[in-house]
């Protein structure tokens, strides 16, 4: 599923057909629900989609995901219906005087026997509360249909109010081969490129790799390749017109040997071995070669707990601070954020501890060693648990002047066994010397 450009949601009067000269991820937009690309999570038969996109049921809904996962082509796809009446709206530019106006409006039309009115509202989250709640009684008496679409967690970004009244849609990124699939549609469908061009695989790979999961980015970059191709009256769309298109430089990954996951890993290993600098370059590496920022990102909070752990508690901190950053910023600002990560992950100290404990705590309950929770453990809150003995003899650390006391916390099974050996590395090495004392006090050593 794609979408066309998000700057202009549909028409009032609903979408007409594009003109030849359209851009080509407007003359690419599906003109039917069964055109659709991805979202196949939403595309059963019966489903929330399918009723409002063919016109079976009008429910107000909300539509949340990424850019270029599809809102605004299906809003364009509800809009085709002739029985029913569509009106649009951006919260960039509308308020509460809009919307007021827009519901009058419908409210006008249904008193007079004319269609049910939908109302698409791009980008809802930008509404403040009060421009959220002027649309509740409208949304209730059914005076309009709402359709909106967001990028932002509706579940922070629109009032409860509302969201209860709405059917809640959520769109999946695309696929590398789903944007892989609309660009060769669009090379080949008489409503796109019409088979002028062909496409070698190089470019092909670039325009998916660079598209980060928007097929509207890749149609772009693959028209604009199209008319340079064209210009120097070239049969095949190459690497090179695509990267003059996007004006980024195919840093392939396997351009001289190494894929995709041996970059990753180099990354990795340096941070790892605390080489700085090989890390930015690796860090380089990816962002100029398109990959996606979340995919850095993630790999920055693994690398956090697993390499680092408590040698830098700050480290997760950081790494988990730099992921919000690139949900928030986005490229290319976030690159300074992944930067600032890489430094820290790459300068701090270095201990697999923390990973290695829940590791060997993990093999241990895998293997069978369980037994049960020591009786004064257990939950005594609920009635009858002070005859099973529930809780009985357990001590309050809070009651001692030491804040810790001798006390049987683990099953027999696994008692007295050290999950967790700290490194005498940065932060760690102060755990480690208090592991030693709290360990004694609380076998009773």
């Amino acid at each position: 599923m794609f979408s066309i450009p998000g700057e202009e949601p549909p028409s009032p009067s609903g979408a007409e057909e594009p003109s030849p000269d359209a851009p080509l991820a407007v003359r690419m937009r599906p003109a039917g629900i069964d055109e659709l690309v991805g979202q196949g999570h939403l595309l059963g038969p019966g489903s929330p989609l399918r009723q409002i996109v063919e016109g079976r049921q009008m429910m107000s809904v909300i539509l949340w995901g990424p850019p270029g996962s599809g809102k605004t082509t299906i809003a364009n796809l509800v809009a085709r219906a002739g029985d029913r009446r569509f009106q649009s709206m951006s919260a960039l530019n509308s308020g509460v005087k809009e919307v007021r106006s827009a519901i009058e409006e419908a409210r006008r039309n249904r008193r007079t026997g004319g269609p049910q009115t939908i109302l698409f509202i791009d980008e809802i989250h930008r509404f403040t509360k009060t421009q959220q709640d002027s649309l509740l009684g409208a949304v209730e008496d059914r005076t309009i249909t709402l359709l909106a679409a967001t990028t932002e967690n509706p579940y922070f970004s629109v009032v409860a109010p509302l969201l209860s009244r709405c059917v809640l849609l959520t769109l999946h990124e695309l696929t590398a081969e789903d944007i892989a699939g609309v660009v060769r549609r669009a090379a080949a469908d008489p409503r796109g490129l019409d088979g002028e061009h062909g496409l070698s695989e190089e470019a092909l790979e670039h325009l998916v790799r660079m598209a980060s999961g928007d097929a509207r980015k890749a149609l772009t970059a693959l028209e604009a390749a199209a008319a340079s191709a064209s210009a120097e009256g070239r049969e095949e769309i190459s690497l090179e017109l695509v990267e003059a298109a996007l004006d980024t430089a195919a840093v392939r990954y396997d351009r001289d040997g190494d894929s995709h996951y041996d970059v990753a890993s180099a990354f990795i290993k340096s941070m790892r071995g605390s080489d700085v600098d090989a890390s930015l370059h690796y860090l380089a590496r990816m962002i100029v070669a398109g990959e996606d920022p979340r995919f850095i990102a993630r790999r920055l909070i693994i690398f956090a707990s697993e390499d680092i752990g408590m040698a830098d508690p700050t480290a997760l901190q950081t790494a988990v601070a730099a992921s919000t950053a690139v949900e928030r910023v986005g490229l290319p600002e976030a690159q300074i954020n992944l930067g600032h990560a890489v430094v820290h992950m790459a300068t701090a100290p270095k201990s697999n501890a923390a990973c290695e404990g829940i590791f060997a705590a993990l093999a241990d309950v895998r293997a069978g060693k369980i037994g049960p929770v020591p009786s004064d453990l257990r939950d005594s809150h609920y009635s009858g648990s002070k005859k099973l003995g529930h809780g009985t003899g357990y001590k309050y650390p809070h009651s001692d002047p030491k804040g810790v006391v001798e006390q049987r916390y683990a099953p027999d099974a696994v008692r007295g066994k050290d999950y967790y050996r700290p490194k005498r590395h940065g932060a760690e090495a102060a755990i480690a010397d208090r592991l030693d004392k709290l360990r004694r006090i609380i076998r009773g050593g």
